[in-house]
């Protein structure tokens, strides 16, 4: 309690100097409503009338007035409490006004009478401690030194004492109120915990751009870079064609990394000054299907009808799948792979298979749980497994929202 009882009570006090513009205009309209009969007095320690006359004034106050954050500097260094900040929001609710206007009428008014008992028994305990040997006057009552104003001088320290008890009360319990009135309120806690799960999906989304794209391009680049060693010497042009497929493998999955640290810079910079063209790239859709197809340096039949109605979010979303598929079957498989891609009424059918069947996992990949969370933020359906003595992907997306 004394650690915080110094901080505490500048904090009633900080509450009280809050509260005396009000005490004074109330102190002015009740000498003008009073025809003159009555002078006002703003020096009067405690007018409680007034008092408590002002205090839905305050209330008022405080719901269209901006004082949390002056609240909540003073509740966080001198009430010695930690405030949960809030998401910053457009424009405040009126649970938040309320909230607020209940914890500055209470701050005020607390504040009010304890320092008002500050400065009225602090001075009167001070005039009472020389009383036994000197005595005094005081409104008209005459106290002779000696041992009959030692009452007076424990009086006066008993009410300091008891001062000083309706402080520490006092304090501990706006310390307990601060974070309830001045924290988050629900509303403003759910806008964070939703804010906290589109930060979390966008770093799961930008976790499945780096695997799909540069985990791709790396089997390619591993694929080709071993043909073209077996095959340097005696087929040059296949050599060359293989590290063509290389250097084109590359620079796609530099593209999509210099896109995904781009989008990391504004999420951590908001505006804040990337230049150059990282990051504003547009992302690969089901149009460079081709450009994958043979940059993947792998034999792709590819049947694919006419996409150009797909949505840009799922067409986003399916190249991404298609990668991964043509990855699999790269890294799991052997001999030609079959890519069909077509729109059937609402849904977009996309199948990838190859001969040798490809088993999930291996390697510690995640291919496959990928495209799986793809498929189901897109509410589409995917089966991936053995089919006909060779490994099979199957996926359906609609092309539009069910309601």
């Amino acid at each position: 309690m004394r650690k915080n009882l110094a901080r505490r009570w500048a904090c009633l006090v900080l509450g009280g100097a809050l509260l005396m513009p009000y005490m004074m205009a109330g102190v002015l309209m009740s000498g003008v409503l009073s025809g003159g009969r009555r002078v006002p007095d703003l020096l009067l320690p405690v007018e409680l009338g007034v008092f408590a006359a002002v205090l839905p004034v305050v209330a008022l106050t405080g719901l269209f007035l901006p004082v949390r954050a002056l609240e909540v500097n003073a509740a966080q260094g001198l009430l010695g409490v930690h405030v949960d900040t809030p998401p910053r929001q457009a424009r405040r609710s009126w649970q938040e006004r309320r909230r607020t206007a209940a914890w500055f009428t209470l701050h005020l008014g607390v504040g009010g009478i304890m320092s008002g008992c500050t400065l009225a028994i602090v001075p009167f305990t001070l005039w009472t401690l020389p009383l036994p040997w000197r005595g005094a006057t005081w409104l008209g009552y005459t106290v002779e030194p000696g041992w009959a104003a030692l009452p007076w001088t424990l009086a006066g320290l008993a009410l300091l004492v008891a001062l000083v008890f309706a402080v520490a009360g006092s304090g501990a319990l706006l310390a307990r109120l601060a974070p309830v009135l001045l924290g988050p309120t629900p509303g403003e806690r759910l806008a964070a915990v939703e804010e906290q799960a589109r930060g979390l999906a966008e770093r799961n989304r930008l976790a499945r751009e780096l695997h799909d794209s540069v985990g791709h391009a790396l089997s390619v680049v591993t694929l080709q870079a071993a043909a073209a060693g077996r095959v340097l010497d005696r087929d040059p042009a296949t050599a060359r064609a293989a590290l063509a497929a290389i250097e084109q493998s590359a620079r796609s999955a530099l593209d999509d990394l210099d896109h995904v640290l781009g989008v990391l810079r504004e999420d951590r910079g908001g505006h804040g000054g990337h230049r150059g063209h990282g990051g504003t790239e547009p992302q690969a859709t089901l149009a460079d299907l081709d450009a994958l197809v043979r940059a993947s340096g792998a034999e792709v039949r590819a049947e694919v009808g006419d996409l150009s109605g797909v949505p840009a979010v799922v067409s986003r979303e399916a190249y991404r799948i298609v990668q991964e598929a043509l990855t699999n079957a790269i890294k799991h498989g052997h001999g030609p792979v079959r890519l069909a891609a077509a729109v059937q009424g609402d849904d977009l059918k996309l199948e990838v298979s190859n001969p040798a069947a490809a088993r999930e996992g291996r390697g510690g990949g995640r291919g496959v749980t990928g495209m799986r969370e793809r498929v189901r933020l897109l509410r589409g359906e995917l089966e991936a497994g053995p089919a006909e003595g060779g490994w099979q992907i199957s996926v359906r997306l609609p092309l539009r929202s069910s309601p």
